[in-house]
């Protein structure tokens, strides 16, 4: 049964910084590309951040750029997003997901997998 867990998220200040994380199991993590997207209330979910099956290739939202870093470790089958910077418009609610593209790809289409979602407040 494939499974990911998001965590780490929570109420943080404007300027402030979280550390989440995508916990997964039931499919051959190393694999596949793994991403993070964010839902705002009445919004779409939107792409944030992608990487590679080995780490070598990321692909960010252009206003996150220089805040945010996604990071994986394929032998603890996790993905994580660092957030740096935070600002009131980053608040959302984030879901990892994973996906057989060879490419950072920010489609939703292409990710098979998802998870439940971790909400992140920013309070100004």
């Amino acid at each position: 049964q494939v499974q990911l867990v998001e965590s780490g998220g929570g109420l943080v200040q404007a300027g402030g910084s979280l550390r989440l994380a995508c916990a997964t199991s039931g499919f051959t993590f190393g694999n596949y590309t793994m991403a993070w997207f964010r839902q705002a209330p009445g919004k779409e979910r939107e792409f944030v951040a992608a990487i590679m099956r080995n780490g070598g290739t990321t692909n960010y939202k252009y206003s996150v750029k220089g805040r945010f870093t996604i990071s994986r470790d394929n032998a603890k089958n996790t993905v994580y997003l660092q957030m740096n910077s935070l600002k009131s418009e980053d608040a959302a609610v984030y879901y990892c997901a994973g996906g057989r593209a060879v490419w950072p790809t920010v489609s939703r289409s292409e990710y098979d997998f998802w998870g439940q979602g971790t909400q992140v407040t920013v309070s100004e």
